[in-house]
Order: C-alpha cells, then structure tokens, then sequence
C-alpha cells in the first residue's frame, strides 16, 4: 500500500483550541512522512510535554511520551540503540528550553541524528498562559503580571552555536512552506531543527497571526558560516526570516562511532563478548 498523510492518522482527533497553530504543524509533518516516503513502522516520534505533546494521541507510527523536558535525551537513546528509525521530536518552547535547554544545546552540538520539530507559541499554553523562555519582554501573563522583563531565547541561534546539523524556521500559518521544511530537515543527516512560530489563540493574545504575518520574510539562501546564521535567526522589529537559516556537513553522532557504523546496538547486544581483559583494569 503506498504511504499517505493518512497513513499517520489515528482514531483519535486532535483536541486543541480551535484555530491553535498545532493542526497546522500536525498536518504538515504528515505530509512531509509521506512525501519522504517513511512508512509508520520506520517512524520513532518521541513527545515532550505540553500542547505539542497531545499530538502523541493523534499522530501514527511508533510513539514515546516523554518527561517533561526530556524528549531530546528519550530519541538520543533510541537512536543510539536503532539508528535504522527515523527519529522525529515534537515538543514545545516551555518543554524544550526551559526545563530541557541544556538536553537541546547538547543535543545540537552533539549532532544527534533526529528532527526536532520545536512548536513556539511563546507561552506555556497547556497550564493555561504563563510566560515561556521565548515570551516577549513587556508582555503580561499570569505569571507575569507586571509585564516580562527578561529578554526571550533565541531557539534558532542557539542551535546554530551549537553547529547543529540543520537549523530552519516556518510557519504554522503558511503550511506548504513548512511541510517543504520539515522534509529538507528530516532528509538532512544529524541533528536538525525545525522552529515553528505558532500562535495560540487562546493565552497569547499579541503574537497573531496577523502580527507574525506583517513581518515574516522568507530567506533567500541558507548560511554555512554561523555568525551568518545567527544574524539571520535574530528577530528585529521588522523583520523575522523564515526557512532554512543554517547547515553544515558535519556527520551525525552514531556515524562517528566506530561500533555503530555498520550495525544498531540491537543488532550486536546478543552476541557474546570476553570482558576479562577490561576487567582487569579495575583489579
């Protein structure tokens, strides 16, 4: 049977707000599995906590829900033990940078082969509108009553510092766009970030649609210098740029391994080896 977005549907429909910008990413990453041709069975996709995370419920294919800012660690493992998956992560900007920042930056510099597809709502939206690592500064939650006063994190640079394998940013309101990014980031080797600006309608009541849309640019060409890459991530007033912002050719992290180039830990755990020789080491 030739795989389909349907492929990756479940009996289960999403339960987010009405017009949230997760149905938009949901739909876009079934498109991209089926464009890249992945069947479910080939498919690890490991959860964070969060609004993105319910998509465990609704997207097919093997699935892990993780703890909260976990999900980076989580896939590392799975990829570590069956480099043969394709490892996707769905999580969002509360999950990913503030409780699991430093699985991410090490994650990135590690070069982990996974896609993390990062849903930036710039709220913590599931525990009903705090501010997140990535809110903008002056805005009022309920955490923040008074207004931010930090400054937000910049995902994508972050990232590109690190010389993460593939850093791009899209759109949850521009979905041909972002299903065309998710496939370039899941077909490139190591580990690869897909930013997602993606509104909630329902506790983030300033960064629109319509705001995101008067400022979006698209990036005419991606940078392989990082100090390139990170002035195209920055954010200014004006102006956002969308689409691939970094890339390089550094190999993936089991591909530097000398014992997983030709076979996954499954493979090898059940054959015999003489540890005597290390043992004696610790005499």
């Amino acid at each position: 049977m030739p795989n389909s977005p349907n492929s990756f549907d479940t009996n289960v429909f999403p339960t987010w707000c009405p017009g949230c910008g997760d149905f938009a990413i949901w739909g876009c990453l079934k498109q991209a599995v089926a464009k890249l041709g992945w069947q479910p069975h080939q498919v690890l996709t490991v959860f964070g906590i969060g609004c993105s995370g319910n998509m465990a419920s609704f997207f097919g294919g093997y699935g892990f829900h993780s703890l909260h800012g976990r999900a980076i660690p989580t896939a590392a493992g799975a990829k570590l033990a069956n480099h043969n998956l394709h490892l996707i992560v769905v999580a969002g900007d509360g999950d990913l940078l503030g409780e699991g920042l430093s699985h991410f930056i090490h994650g990135a510099r590690t070069n982990y082969d996974m896609t993390v597809i990062l849903h930036n709502n710039q709220i913590y939206g599931l525990t009903t509108g705090q501010a997140s690592p990535t809110t903008l500064p002056g805005m009022e939650t309920k955490s923040t009553p008074a207004g931010v006063i930090d400054e937000p994190l910049n995902p994508a640079g972050l990232a590109i510092e690190a010389k993460a394998g593939f850093v791009g940013r899209g759109f949850s309101g521009d979905m041909p766009h972002l299903t065309d990014l998710i496939v370039k980031a899941a077909s490139h080797q190591g580990f690869s970030l897909v930013e997602v600006l993606q509104p909630c309608v329902t506790f983030n009541h300033l960064n629109t649609y319509e705001w995101f849309r008067s400022r979006l640019v698209k990036a005419e060409v991606s940078a392989s210098d990082i100090i390139e890459g990170i002035k195209m991530s920055l954010w200014s007033e004006k102006e956002i740029k969308i689409g691939v912002l970094y890339q390089n050719d550094r190999p993936a992290f089991h591909r530097m391994i000398g014992q997983l180039k030709q076979e996954t830990l499954l493979q090898s755990s059940g054959k015999k080896r003489n540890i005597n020789k290390l043992m004696e080491n610790f005499r």
